[in-house]
């Protein structure tokens, strides 16, 4: 086998300058994502039928659908329907937030609805409005109960980031490739990026169980 670690050295920083990217991809994707999926839950346990018609579409069309097609459709698409010159970074943020969004309202949903239905008959009673009754009572519950579950749409869309490469974000994998292209060497660049994804995705997963930990001792 003919490898040599030592060829990329010099290119590392250059690699590293891509990992900025991913996490602010990353961090408003999922920002985002969990706003919006905040509101379809909400619509989805309202008793407005056609909004909730509508809820339930959004999520089978984002669920039904490939990622990369949600992005290629984005990104390609944009210029000719509005003639916005719409940025690979950009693109990425819309379509993992869309995205997103579709599968972590299921998630907000089912936590929503694991709480105690007592607590929502006593805040109705006491005459607490139902949108301080959602931000205040409902929503801290459930999401320390779906707390993992969040963390795993996190880690996914860390992962799934590198898809945005195939649009032309300098990205992590964007650079490597980059890299292994000049210097006619894969394995090298790809496997130090590997590498670099795991151990983001080692400090959020341990991040998260502090967190976790934290939540449940101040229950």
């Amino acid at each position: 086998m003919n490898i040599n670690f030592e060829i990329i050295i010099p290119y590392i920083p250059y690699i590293l300058g891509g990992l900025w990217v991913t996490i602010k991809f990353t961090i408003l994707s999922a920002f985002l994502g969990i706003l919006l999926g905040i509101l379809l839950s909400i619509i989805k346990i309202s008793k407005f039928k056609v909004l909730k018609a509508l809820a339930t579409f959004y999520t089978s069309v984002f669920r039904g659908t490939p990622l990369i097609l949600q992005l290629a459709i984005i990104y390609f698409a944009t210029p000719q329907l509005i003639n916005y010159d719409i940025t690979g970074l950009q693109a990425g943020v819309i379509a993992f937030s869309l995205n997103s969004a579709a599968y972590t309202s299921e998630t907000i949903r089912a936590g929503i609805m694991a709480i105690d239905k007592g607590q929502r008959e006593a805040a109705v009673s006491l005459g607490v409005p139902y949108n301080r009754m959602m931000l205040d009572i409902i929503l801290p519950q459930a999401f320390k109960n779906i707390l993992p579950a969040l963390v795993n749409e996190g880690i996914n869309l860390l992962k799934d980031s590198a898809l945005v490469s195939t649009i032309g974000t300098a990205d992590l994998l964007r650079r490597a490739n980059i890299v292994a292209a000049e210097q006619y060497v894969y394995f090298e660049p790809l496997l130090f990026v590997g590498l670099v994804y795991y151990l983001i995705v080692i400090l959020l997963t341990y991040s998260a169980k502090l967190l976790e930990g934290r939540l449940r001792v101040s229950d």
